[in-house]
Order: structure tokens, then C-alpha cells, then sequence
């Protein structure tokens, strides 16, 4: 059975540099690709403060408009919290969620980290995946840390096919190795392309920050969303993955 992923860091809803609210944009340009599964990171779930500001910002549960009518399943890790609202990472599914939960991993007070964890059902299938979400520090140290708390985690569903996704901040490639190595899984552009992809930023991308690892899982066909309106929406490129998962 052949499943369709994308993974995106949203930024908020915001383009490059704050200039323009654009979630709506960003919303029809994924609903085009009409992926079975998104991995979201820097959602926001509430945001007071801007709804006088900005006209659009009644779509402020951003996970809820854009999971409406497409994405009957979904589940939210708040990560950063103030006075104003949250935001964290989200993962809309068109399969049933069983359950999920969010382990926050942050390591410092500036970055507010989680990773967000949600088992599925494969009706087709009658199986149930893993689906794993988590945007890293931009520290290495940090990353380090939260490496560590991740693999320690999926080594305990070794024998569970499970997707690994997010934004790894990992530019210099240090923490996706070790992933590889411990958790004995693949990385999907890597496996395919032989190189992991450059998604940042959108309008140049030089830096190769965001990763798709897979346990039991086989990747068919990986690409860096680049053309047309991708490279004006949000920092960073998204990444679209075609998976094959044996019956």
C-alpha cells in the first residue's frame, strides 16, 4: 500500500521575514498535493494578542482550519507557551488516530521543543504505524540531548514500521547519522538520492535542515516542493514522500 506524506514548517502562517499572514495560501497549496498524512511544525494553536491586526486571524487554530474537511484526524503537541497563546507541532492524518502523545524535550529557556508521537490505523491494512513529529534545537548540544531522548524512545517500538519527521535544524549533519545508525532506519532522500535535501531557505535553499526517517518502511519517491508559489510560502521548503508499506 502506497501512503503520500508531506512535512512543512509552517512558520506560524507567516512568509519570510513576518511580512504577510498567508495561511490561507498555505492551506490551498497543500491541499492541492493532497497528501494522506502532514507533519506541521511551528503551529500555532492560539494567538491573542494579533486577532485585532491581522483580518484573517480567525484561522489562528491553525491545525483545525487546516485539517477542516480533508484531515479528519489530528493531534497537537503545545510546545511554546506564553501569555499571548502556543504553538507547537501537529500531525493531520486521513487515518484514524488510536492515540498519541507529546513529550516535551526541550533543554533550554529560550526553545520550546517537543515530540509528538501518534499511533494510526491502516484500515486497508487493519495495521497500525507509527507517526513521530518534532521540530530540533538550534544549538548543537541541544540537538545532541534531544537525539538521544528520541532514539531512546523508538528503540522500544523497533518492530513497529514507523515514520520519524520534522524540522532537525541538523545544516551541519551530525545528529542524522547517529539516528541512522542507532535506530538501524533510513532516511528517505538519503536512501533515494543518495544526499539528504536542502529545504532553507525557501527562496535559496542552501541548508539541508529537515529529515524523514523510516523504520519498516519503504520510501519510492522523495522531492523538495520548489517550484511556483513554494518558495514564497513560509522559510522552508516542504518535503513530499511516497511510502510502501508491505500487507
Amino acid at each position: 500500500m502506497k501512503i503520500r506524506i508531506l512535512s512543512y514548517n509552517i512558520h506560524k502562517g507567516f512568509t519570510i521575514g513576518n511580512t504577510d499572514f498567508i495561511l490561507k495560501q498555505i492551506r490551498t497549496a497543500m491541499r492541492e498535493v493532497n497528501a494522506d498524512v502532514l507533519f506541521l511544525q511551528e503551529v500555532l494553536g492560539d494567538h491573542q494578542d494579533s486577532r485585532c491586526s491581522i483580518p484573517d486571524w480567525a484561522t489562528a487554530i491553525q491545525f483545525e482550519y487546516l485539517a477542516d474537511s480533508v484531515w479528519p484526524h489530528f493531534a497537537y503537541g503545545k510546545n511554546a507557551i506564553y501569555a499571548e497563546g502556543h504553538h507547537g507541532n501537529a500531525i493531520l492524518s486521513k487515518f484514524p488516530i488510536v492515540d498519541w502523545s507529546n513529550q516535551m524535550i526541550s533543554t533550554n529557556r529560550f526553545e520550546q521543543r517537543g515530540f509528538l508521537k501518534a499511533r494510526v490505523q491502516i484500515p486497508q491494512l487493519e495495521k497500525e504505524i507509527i507517526l513521530a513529529n518534532t521540530h530540533l534545537d538550534l544549538t548543537q548540544s541541544g540537538r545532541n540531548q534531544q537525539a538521544g531522548i528520541i532514539i531512546n524512545d523508538l528503540k522500544k517500538e523497533a518492530e513497529t514500521p514507523w515514520v520519524l519527521i520534522g524540522d532537525f535544524n541538523d545544516w551541519n549533519k551530525k545528529v542524522s547519522p547517529r539516528i541512522e545508525k542507532e535506530l538501524n532506519v533510513k532516511e528517505a532522500f538519503k536512501f533515494l538520492h543518495g544526499k539528504y535535501p536542502p529545504t532553507f531557505p525557501s527562496f535559496m535553499p542552501v541548508l539541508s535542515l529537515d529529515r524523514v526517517f523510516l523504520n519498516k518502511i519503504t520510501p519510492i519517491h522523495a522531492v523538495t516542493l520548489k517550484d511556483g508559489h513554494w518558495k514564497k510560502l513560509s522559510d522552508h521548503l516542504p518535503l513530499y514522500v511516497e511510502l510502501e508499506i508491505e500487507d
